[in-house]
């Protein structure tokens, strides 16, 4: 008589709510929810010459988890790493991207709200300030799973930003809506687009997270473009009404096409201090704090040195944000390739923040149209080279992927005091010149060229570790 197969048996278990006899169980009818090593300790591997859809149904293989583990997925290339990265371009277009359109309206909201350039300054420094800071909690939420809670959240606080911001009509409503409002929704989604990407390359990581930082050009070329051309028709508020409802696509694709990957990261503290015992990270962190602050301040300023200064047009001035944006993209794209191929991150970005220090220096000396258009595409190339690498350099930093997130978040965060302050102190400084810019020239190359030196310095003791 032929024996029967041998067929495994599991003791009585406690699963879920249900209770399990002893009885036969294949592996490919273990419940998801039974910890994979548990069930590698009863159920034995499957044979080499198993068939392969049966082996596929091994627990750990994927299609019983709705996740990307971050060890069964294609690194520096695929659809799905690639489709991450245009995931990013739309999550910057849609924080990034609105923001440096900001120039735009500076003017219209200085004459309806009688506010002057300062006062409008510090909405935008505050919505960027929330943008950074607010990357200590998104950071270590995307490191936990929570990616698509903080894009649903995040995007609609942008949407919602968008909309109010339509019917301003007092400085504190605009403070409230396009700084705070706005601001949360940027900051919650900022840090999880730079982490997606992060985890999905490793060899190409600068090039990947410049074409996701294409998304604030591209986003400060279309709206303003939109706006020059829609403003007189349907009016300002049906404008930034349009704004909202693009961004609310763009939040629909995401939601499609976001994987994010999974490393079954533990809850932890937003911040981890012992980070900041590496003397590479915490000089780094300074560096940035000092490069940042200012660094901005040509994004918020172009538009009323051409028109009070140099004594162009408001269609002129709206051509320069158009510049500082459009070079944006090979200034972006060129400096990351070179990064990824020949010099790595941190070395590529180390010119490109003297060459800012070097600008904001001769800013003082442009008084012509020409010249200023010159400058504003030298500086702007500078100026988005550094925005795309300081990313991409703080992930390099970073050694255990699970703390991607956190530790991002955490540069973020000492980088939004940055933005908060810059920007408005610049102002002051051009109201105590009496509409002279010189003094706030001056304190943008030195703060730039201080930033400079910090990271030199954090560069050498990272070679000397190595």
């Amino acid at each position: 008589m032929q024996s029967q197969p041998s067929q495994q048996t599991l003791p009585r278990v406690r699963l879920s709510g249900f209770n399990m006899s002893s009885t036969t169980v294949a592996p490919s009818t273990v419940p998801s929810s039974l910890h994979k090593s548990s069930v590698e300790e009863l159920i034995p591997p499957l044979p080499a010459k198993a068939p392969e859809r049966l082996r596929q149904l091994e627990l750990g293989s994927g299609l019983l988890d709705n996740s990307h583990d971050g060890d069964h997925v294609q690194l520096d290339g695929g659809i799905t790493a690639w489709s991450q990265v245009f995931v990013s371009f739309l999550l910057v277009l849609n924080g990034f991207g609105y923001f440096s359109s900001f120039g735009l309206f500076e003017s219209h909201w200085t004459e309806t709200l009688n506010s002057t350039a300062s006062d409008i300054a510090w909405v935008g420094s505050l919505s960027l300030f929330l943008l950074f800071m607010l990357g200590s909690l998104s950071g270590p939420l995307m490191d936990m799973g929570y990616f698509r809670s903080l894009i649903v959240v995040g995007c609609s606080f942008q949407i919602l930003g968008a909309f109010t911001t339509s019917a301003v009509t007092s400085y504190w409503q605009l403070i409230l809506a396009q700084g705070i409002v706005q601001g949360i929704g940027n900051g919650l989604l900022f840090t999880p687009c730079v982490a997606l990407v992060s985890v999905y390359f490793t060899k190409k990581k600068a090039f990947a997270l410049s074409l996701a930082a294409c998304g604030a050009p591209f986003g400060g070329i279309i709206f303003p473009l939109m706006a020059r051309q829609l403003t007189e028709g349907i009016g300002y508020p049906w404008t930034i009404r349009l704004f909202g409802f693009i961004m609310l696509f763009n939040t629909i694709l995401i939601l499609v096409l976001a994987r994010p990957r999974s490393f079954k990261s533990k809850a932890r503290s937003l911040v981890d201090l012992a980070a900041f015992k590496d003397p590479v990270y915490l000089i780094f962190s300074i560096g940035i704090f000092f490069t940042l602050w200012g660094l901005y301040i040509a994004y918020f300023y172009t538009s009323t040195y051409g028109k009070t200064v140099i004594g162009i047009s408001q269609d002129a001035s709206l051509n320069l944000l158009l510049v500082l944006n459009a070079v944006g993209i090979p200034g972006r794209v060129i400096p990351a390739f070179l990064a990824d191929r020949w010099f790595g991150p941190f070395n590529t970005m180390l010119p490109f923040v003297a060459f800012c220090s070097i600008m904001l220096f001769a800013w003082m000396r442009v008084d012509t149209s020409g010249g200023f258009y010159a400058w504003v595409a030298i500086y702007g190339v500078c100026a988005n080279a550094v925005q795309t690498l300081f990313p991409s350099t703080t992930a390099s930093l970073i050694t255990d992927p699970s703390k991607t997130g956190q530790r991002i978040g955490m540069v973020f965060s000492v980088a939004s005091f940055a933005c908060l302050t810059g920007p408005p102190l610049a102002g002051a400084l051009i109201g105590i010149g009496n509409g002279d810019y010189v003094y706030m020239q001056l304190y943008g190359g030195v703060s730039v060229i201080i930033g400079f030196g910090c990271l030199v310095v954090s560069r050498v003791i990272l070679a000397r570790q190595k």
